[in-house]
């Protein structure tokens, strides 16, 4: 055999390595070549070689015995090499062009017959399988197609991998310090560590960017399982955890199993199968159940609104998109956000408009949120259009609405930089109560409220959430809070009747969770980083203890007729055509909420429009009429006579 040329190529060093030792296992099996001039070859090409040669790595992460290393590279020859095949067909008792054991026992120096036995690495690791249906020592054995790739150099993950893993970017995200933190303590403990990580908490984008930040910290690549394919058969995970072994020690990589919004059992399956895995292994999710799994725990959840503010003029500043103080605290203070969501949203807002101001920004901030938040079937999103002009009501109400706003605009400044919050989260949110009779403004002062601080506004029918299934209400709850949380929306509660009422002695268990459903309801809602309203038609209905905990009560009285013609004023679009004959004092004097003028005034649109007609007081007085025949109590022939 020729000398190898020097190459500084390790792809070609290696082949060259790979020629010299199938050289040398040909001498063994009698070919005309020497061993001791193989061996030459074999001590020159290593001294060539730029790296450690495929096998010599593959050798030293399965801790490869010499002989089980030469049983490798005779299976590896038998499919690159066909002079070593035909050797093996005249040396193998069955004269066919493959390795077998008996072979190797026969040929190869320092045999031993416990490297098949089925926990030995060449085995475990599946580097070789022997064929079914023979004797051991006269089956073939084969090796490994991924193997045999990767001592040719080629270093790709296996293809039966491929569809259920997805490599995670590690392109140094942007981390909060909670973040930062736990990646530093991590990889300053991981030599003595060695255990599952278990990641929990609110921010899933966080716990993702964490772990890539902790694989890249520790110069490995890292791979993601969602928690839908994690195989629950003990065989399939069996069967996943060695070729995944393989896999982790020949690239070097960890894995992520993504459990975020996971059943309990996807859960348990995950955690059954973090035992069988070598290596960086991460589980992410939101809640994980008590186990016995070694492992390390980690709560990310999204940052808070300090650091969320420091977060969105970091983003913005190296974008070169300044934003005025003000409109910063808004975006702060309204959207729960992790540092990539934040970073994602800013590079978002640049892409659509270079020069975005605030409004423009929290526009778009708001409907990225939206996407990225899932609300359940129980909330339905409304877009905010009407502003104050719209609502009418006495002076008291609309500056104690105004007040509600301008400390949901704020909070950042007074709860954080004026240090309130320092002194406890208690009496910090803005739960609050809106309450009167239907039709007199409750959900269209949300509505107005959202507008004027650019939210989206989530509606929630609680009679729609409450179950009759013990802690089901409390599940409903969770996702409709989490979700708007998300979308950084106002978030809207009608119907609390349906949940609150009177609290009376307990008498069973139903009793017991009615009042633990109530309770935390109005814990999340204190909780909330946004604004959340009840809506109910009955103060009395919520007990006074439950009162104490809402920061705001605002009663929504039946308007008065002064109340009732500004209303009618301002129900008709500028371009709805009025005939003369519309008289705004006559039509106040109609003992009508707010919801039901608004009815009338749709109704007549449509009969004029019907008629070809402007809308007059004929219209309004047949659409009355339907109104009111929905009323317990319909409005009398004498309310409407004067209408004529």
């Amino acid at each position: 055999m020729n000398a190898p040329e020097r190459v500084t190529d390790w792809t070609a060093a290696n082949q060259q390595l790979l020629v010299a030792e199938f050289a040398r296992l040909r001498a063994l099996l009698g070919d005309e070549a020497r061993p001791g001039e193989a061996e030459a070859q074999i001590t020159l090409a290593r001294s060539l070689m730029p790296a450690p040669a495929a096998i010599d790595t593959l050798a030293e992460l399965f801790q490869l015995s010499p002989f089980e290393r030469d049983l490798v590279l005779l299976c590896a020859g038998v499919e690159m090499d066909t002079r070593l095949a035909a050797l093996c067909a005249q040396a193998g008792a069955t004269q066919r062009p493959w390795a077998s054991f008996g072979l190797a026992l026969a040929a190869l120096p320092d045999a031993h017959w416990s490297a098949l036995s089925p926990d030995a690495p060449l085995r475990c690791w599946r580097l070789l399988e022997p064929d079914e249906g023979a004797s051991l020592v006269n089956a073939r054995l084969k090796i490994d197609e991924r193997v045999l790739h990767y001592l040719a150099g080629i270093n790709r993950l296996d293809h039966r991998l491929q569809a259920l893993l997805q490599p995670v970017p590690q392109d140094a995200p942007p981390l909060s310090a909670a973040q930062s933190a736990g990646v530093q303590r991590l990889l300053a403990e991981w030599p003595a560590l060695r255990q599952a990580i278990m990641l929990e908490g609110d921010d899933g984008h966080g716990q993702r960017d964490l772990a890539a930040a902790l694989a890249a910290g520790l110069g490995a690549a890292l791979y993601q399982l969602q928690g839908m394919d994690i195989p629950a058969d003990a065989a399939e995970q069996a069967a996943f955890a060695a070729l995944w072994g393989r896999e982790a020690a020949l690239l070097g990589a960890g894995l992520l199993l993504q459990c975020e919004g996971a059943s309990p059992e996807q859960q348990a399956a995950s955690l059954r199968l973090a035992r069988r895995l070598p290596g960086l292994v991460l589980l992410a999710g939101r809640d994980w159940p008590a186990t016995d799994l070694p492992c390390h725990r980690l709560r990310i959840d999204p940052p808070e609104a300090p650091e969320r503010r420091t977060l969105w003029r970091a983003a913005l500043d190296d974008l070169g998109m300044p934003i005025a103080a003000p409109a910063l605290d808004n975006l702060a203070s309204q959207y729960r956000l992790g540092a990539r969501r934040i970073a994602e949203i800013a590079e978002q807002a640049r892409a659509h408009s270079p020069g975005a101001d605030g409004a423009t920004l929290q526009r778009i901030a708001r409907e990225e949120a939206a996407r990225g938040a899932a609300l359940p079937a129980l909330a339905q999103t409304v877009a905010p259009q009407a502003g104050w002009p719209a609502l009418v009501l006495p002076a008291a109400q609309q500056q104690l609405l105004r007040q509600i706003v301008a400390h949901a605009r704020h909070r950042l400044t007074v709860h954080h930089a004026w240090g309130f919050a320092d002194q406890g989260a208690r009496g910090l949110g803005l739960a609050t109560l809106f309450w009167g009779d239907s039709g007199t403004g409750k959900t269209l002062a949300a509505e107005v409220m959202a507008h004027e601080l650019g939210l989206a506004l989530v509606r929630v029918d609680l009679s729609a959430v409450v179950s009759k299934y013990i802690g089901e209400t409390e599940k409903n709850l969770r996702r409709v809070f989490d979700a708007a949380e998300a979308a950084g929306a106002l978030l809207l509660f009608d119907e609390a009747d349906a949940l609150f009422g009177k609290r009376t002695e307990v008498k069973d268990s139903h009793d017991r969770y009615a009042n633990i459903e109530v309770s935390y309801l109005l814990q999340r809602m204190e909780a909330y980083c946004g604004l959340a309203i009840l809506t109910s038609n009955h103060k009395a209905a919520l007990d006074a203890a439950f009162q104490r905990r809402l920061r705001f009560v605002v009663h929504f009285p039946f308007p008065d007729q002064e109340q009732r013609e500004g209303i009618w004023r301002a129900v008709f679009p500028r371009a709805a055509p009025l005939a003369a004959n519309v008289d705004f004092a006559r039509l106040a004097r109609l003992d009508a909420t707010g919801g039901s003028i608004r009815n009338m005034a749709l109704a007549a649109a449509f009969l004029a429009a019907e008629d070809g007609t402007a809308i007059g007081m004929q219209h309004l007085m047949q659409a009355a009429r339907v109104e009111g025949a929905k009323r317990e109590r319909p409005f009398s022939e004498a309310e409407l006579r004067s209408w004529s």
